[in-house]
């Protein structure tokens, strides 16, 4: 059985995104792709588009905690550890896509036709700010 004071002395240190920063960039990852695809049904065969994954490796980047691992550390320690933190970004990111897309979803559902996705997503982030104070449930199109 893992001894739990032993848990306590591992650290992840890294900069924790607030929630909002994490939905901008989430929009903004969206938004560049929306217009790749109208970019690409304009013309399929063109061929100075670049898709540039080092957005989201940036984003995974930034949200991935860094972890400190005495030497010492059992792997059921390690593993604790690193559930723990990772779990905790992989939550935040999901739920910035999460709110994204059931926000599009909306729109989609209602049968709003001059509402556009870019429009949406530029709402959802000008919204953002209001992630980190008063949760997302206060979000909305």
């Amino acid at each position: 059985m893992t001894d739990r004071p032993q848990v306590a002395r591992f650290r992840a240190y890294a900069r924790r995104m607030e929630q909002s920063e994490v939905v901008k960039r989430v929009v903004g990852i969206l938004t560049e792709a929306g217009e790749i695809r109208r970019l690409l049904e304009e013309n399929v065969d063109r061929d100075d588009l670049e898709t540039d994954p080092s957005v989201v490796t940036v984003l995974l980047n930034e949200t991935m905690p860094r972890i400190t691992v005495p030497e010492d550390a059992s792997i059921e320690e390690v593993a604790t550890l690193v559930g723990r933190e990772v779990g905790a970004a992989v939550e935040q990111l999901v739920g910035a896509f999460t709110l994204a897309f059931a926000m599009l979803a909306q729109v989609h559902d209602s049968g709003q036709t001059d509402v556009s996705s870019a429009d949406v997503l530029q709402d959802l982030a000008l919204r953002a700010e209001q992630i980190g104070s008063d949760g997302p449930d206060d979000v909305g199109p």
